[in-house]
């Protein structure tokens, strides 16, 4: 039996198994609330509680809605950076660069992150460069930028192969010519003058006179490349004081093939073969003492792994925080709860049952936890979409989480589960005697 249903729970469509989830999670506070208001009608009597307490009913919501808002937003917003992080590797297949952290070089070639990697030599990226099952490799040269964008030496096939296809103008095909990113402030015509360095520590006008035009733009791609100045790589080695790549007698022409003797070094060599297998065997053959071969995506996942362990420790503190939440709002109701006791204390005087206190105590509470969890995931809209933007304006990479049915799963348990506490106030102020609280 229990095979069959689990059987019968892997063939539903996976809206319907999260809309069921959803149901269920909810169940057990619509199966209490119909067991406590069995037989009573409180509506106007609850009415009437919640406008006799109004600001102190605000209070309490606001307190729920922070936390629920809060927590569904964090949640969901790791999602939504493991989503915006995997297309931005996408075009990256596999990477060579000298032994050292994966992460580290993945961040630098990848994500434009500034890092200080060793360097690959030039017998080294050529061997890379003339295998047969190699139909791109790209050089990176770093170290320069135009305010906050980097300025990235690599060759026009790569631009070509990551943009596919410019969305203005043409590729660069001069050594002082560049394409710039979606996002760069720069259009087709458009001069710059880059400075050494990135961030505070730029040297403006460390390279004299030297400026770039802007002969083609990008596309956007939803990776930190948006935010990119691309140029040829021959550029970024001479005006460093380094060899251009191709040696003495070089005419002019950029782009490959490099000379190995003349080649000063690349941090990273962005690799794509002519099929998956070849990748693999390119991996397992530059895998050496003096090379490091990964797939960026095989590292993006193990760190999405971390992530999606993160994700669940911030999904325990979350339901943590909002109980504790939940908790001192119930307190509170206990408090609240002897200043109306004189009323409650009145309405058994007239001859309401005991439980229809406990009901009204109880609807209370729980009409402020439901109330305060329906405004939190609205909040949680809010948050996610505030945090995305201030994300995608620090990384450059495209974030725009949103809440889903994980989020609506977590709401949903608190509701239950808080539903259920709420049931101690209730009953306490049921049994509160009812002569002394007419006495006051």
């Amino acid at each position: 039996m229990p095979d069959a249903f689990l059987d019968g729970w892997a063939a539903l469509p996976v809206w319907l198994a999260d809309l069921l989830l959803f149901l269920a999670l909810l169940a057990p506070a619509f199966l209490l609330g119909a067991l406590v208001l069995r037989g009573f009608a409180i509506g106007p009597l609850l009415s009437a509680l919640l406008r006799r307490q109004v600001w102190v009913s605000v209070v309490f919501v606001a307190l729920i809605a922070i936390s629920v808002g809060l927590g569904a937003g964090l949640i969901a917003q790791e999602r939504g950076l493991r989503q915006g992080t995997a297309p931005a590797a996408d075009k990256f297949e596999l990477v060579v660069a000298a032994p050292g952290s994966e992460i580290t070089a993945m961040l630098a070639a990848v994500y434009l992150q500034p890092s200080d990697l060793p360097l690959l030599d030039g017998e080294t990226y050529d061997r890379i460069a003339s295998h047969e099952r190699v139909e791109i490799v790209a050089p990176l040269g770093f170290g320069d930028s135009w305010r906050d964008a980097p300025v990235v030496g690599t060759t026009a096939e790569f631009v070509a192969y990551l943009s596919e296809g410019l969305a203005e103008g043409r590729h660069f095909a001069a050594e002082y010519e560049a394409v710039a990113g979606a996002r760069v402030p720069l259009g087709v015509g458009d001069a710059f003058s880059p400075a050494h360095g990135i961030g505070d520590a730029a040297e403006h006008g460390a390279h004299g006179d030297l400026e770039y035009e802007v002969v083609g733009r990008m596309p956007l791609t939803g990776s930190p490349w948006d935010r990119a100045l691309m140029v040829p790589i021959e550029s970024v080695w001479s005006v460093h004081g380094l060899a251009n790549g191709h040696g003495p007698g070089w005419d002019g022409e950029i782009g490959p093939p490099f000379a190995p003797a003349y080649f000063p070094g690349t941090p990273a060599a962005l690799v794509r073969a002519d099929s998956l297998a070849a990748n693999y065997g390119l991996q397992a053959e530059f895998s050496t003492e003096t090379t490091m071969a990964f797939f960026p995506g095989t590292v993006l996942a193990r760190l999405h792994a971390l992530m999606g362990d993160i994700r669940q420790a911030m999904s325990v503190l979350a339901v943590i925080t909002q109980v504790l939440v939940t908790a001192g709002v119930l307190a509170g109701l206990m408090m609240l709860t002897r200043l109306l006791a004189k009323r409650l204390a009145l309405l058994r005087a007239l001859g309401a049952p005991r439980r229809f206190i406990f009901a009204l105590t109880w609807s209370f509470a729980v009409t402020l936890i439901s109330t305060g969890a329906a405004l939190g995931l609205l909040l949680g809209v809010a948050a996610t979409r505030a945090i995305s933007s201030i994300i995608t304006a620090r990384t450059d990479v495209l974030v725009s989480a949103r809440l889903a049915w994980p989020e609506l799963h977590l709401v949903a348990g608190f509701v239950s589960l808080t539903a259920v506490l709420a049931l101690l106030p209730a009953f306490l102020t049921m049994n509160r005697p009812v002569i002394r609280d007419l006495r006051g």
